[in-house]
């Protein structure tokens, strides 16, 4: 399989996380005999130095050629001061809004090595493995009018979304609940809400083209709560943008570890854009000491999501699960009795696992 791919280092750690995912996706087209075709563009506070505009013309439309974008991170304070419309933040959502990317898709997975560095209780996070599908482009975020009045005594924000909208990203929570344990918890506040309660409809109508998925409804408030007390209890969580915002940042902090979480911001056709959740880290940038697998586990999730290629996808997580049992590490993470290592040696190993793993299916596959 041939498969065009833009990447976006953008500003700090991602230049050298962006490296890490490269050599990876390279690995897994000589195991599996695919091609991999980078294109590497700029974005953000690279793409202000070098081009005077936070997302040049070339990178969009490279972008829109492409098969699935990877990207770094952006930001950081050396731009601090620029104007509002010429910060790096401009790119990342510039460039999510021409191609239409709509459906936010953070998985929470927790790794045995890392769960004592939870701040809840082992027995509580340790198998925890969730996925939460955040609708992206409507609701109070962006509906009309919103603003403050003239006397500045009152405000209004507009929670908009049409059935369409509904629809796309709740298709999209069942169409990834398939592809897990077949169970779904819609998120909403139907007691109180219109936008709600059309939620809720949508939900169920649509229940009937997934039958192979058991649906719940959840309130917001409810589902917060149960996040902390019973994270395990949940496997795919589909619900709006201010939810989706508020419930996903709630449910990074399981793992112990935001260095280890991928994220992606896809469409109806499969098109993502793929990206660690942490930030550009230029406190740590250009020392070889930042954590890779968070922009590693993003190209597992490009793999699976934008070019179906789930068992590449779960190879790639599973080498990074072994990296982290064999104790190696990079200096943000906890592991006890383990090796703390750099990035480069951190990568390595990953591919190491990676290439053995391939290798070891490939071999199990000729006598079946």
């Amino acid at each position: 399989m041939r498969k065009e791919v833009v990447l976006l280092p953008g500003d700090g750690v991602g230049q050298e996380i962006m490296k890490g995912a490269r050599t990876v996706l390279e690995t897994v087209a000589s195991e599996y005999d695919h091609e991999f075709v980078f294109h590497e563009h700029a974005i953000g506070g690279d793409a202000i130095d070098r081009y005077g505009v936070p997302l040049p013309d070339d990178t969009v439309k490279a972008c829109e050629a492409a098969d699935a974008v990877l990207l770094g991170a952006v930001g950081g304070p050396k731009w601090d001061d620029m104007p509002a419309d010429k910060r790096p933040e401009k790119g990342l959502l510039g460039i999510r809004k021409r191609l239409g990317l709509f459906a936010n898709l953070r998985p929470v997975q927790g790794f045995g090595p890392l769960v004592h560095a939870s701040p809840l209780k082992t027995e509580l996070v340790d198998g925890c493995d969730i996925l939460i599908v955040r609708e992206l482009t409507g609701g109070l975020y962006f509906g009309e009018p919103s603003g403050r009045s003239e006397d500045g005594q009152s405000v209004v924000d507009t929670l908009s979304y049409t059935r369409e909208e509904i629809e796309r990203i709740v298709e999209k929570g069942f169409e990834a609940a398939q592809m897990r344990s077949g169970h779904l918890t819609s998120v909403d506040k139907a007691n109180v809400l219109e936008s709600s309660r059309m939620w809720r409809e949508v939900v169920n109508e649509k229940a009937a083209d997934y039958p192979d998925v058991t649906v719940e409804h959840q309130l917001v408030d409810s589902a917060a709560m149960k996040l902390i007390t019973n994270p395990k209890h949940f496997d795919v969580i589909v619900t709006e943008n201010l939810f989706g915002d508020i419930l996903s940042d709630e449910a990074s902090v399981l793992t112990g570890s935001l260095g280890m979480l991928p994220s992606a911001s896809v469409r109806t056709d499969g098109v993502g854009l793929y990206e660690p959740v942490h930030g550009s880290a230029p406190d740590i940038a250009g020392h070889g000491i930042v954590n890779p697998l968070g922009m590693i586990l993003s190209t597992a999730m490009m793999l699976k999501y934008s070019f179906g290629m789930e068992k590449e996808a779960e190879d790639i997580e599973r080498a990074v699960s072994q990296t982290l049992v064999d104790g190696y590490h990079t200096r943000d993470l906890d592991v006890e009795g383990g090796k703390v290592v750099d990035t480069e040696s951190m990568i390595g190993k990953v591919i190491d696992h990676l290439s053995t793993e391939s290798i070891s299916n490939s071999i199990c596959s000729s006598y079946m």
